[in-house]
């Protein structure tokens, strides 16, 4: 489950990037998550909530935004979003691809309580 060591690098990126007074203000995390990730969104919430518990995180809210797989073609230049993982063009069947997104994973906003 490598959702749970993940969810455990999320928390020191917030503990790294605030001060140790703002830590018990933290209202919400937002990550970006790809879906060439193969992460399990739940199992990561799970894991994060979990580890949090009883600390100056405990209540925080997760809040994972999913980022498609998307490709560019290099023959007919469609920009395609895909549900699966056929790597090519839908418009023109080329393999001659750029991945334009789906590897994401980040800490993108660390939101705190007024």
């Amino acid at each position: 489950m490598h959702e749970l060591s993940i969810a455990q690098n999320i928390i020191s990126i917030v503990q790294e990037n605030i001060n140790q007074e703002q830590q018990y203000s933290v209202k919400r995390v937002k990550v970006k998550i790809g879906k060439l990730t193969n992460i399990l969104v739940d199992s990561l919430v799970f894991g994060f909530e979990a580890l949090t518990k009883e600390t100056n995180l405990d209540g925080v809210v997760l809040e994972v935004e999913n980022i498609p797989l998307t490709i560019r073609c290099k023959d007919c230049e469609t920009l395609t979003s895909l549900d699966d993982y056929i790597f090519s063009c839908p418009a023109c069947n080329s393999t001659a691809i750029n991945l334009i997104s789906g590897t994401e994973l980040m800490v993108s906003e660390i939101e705190l309580n007024d």
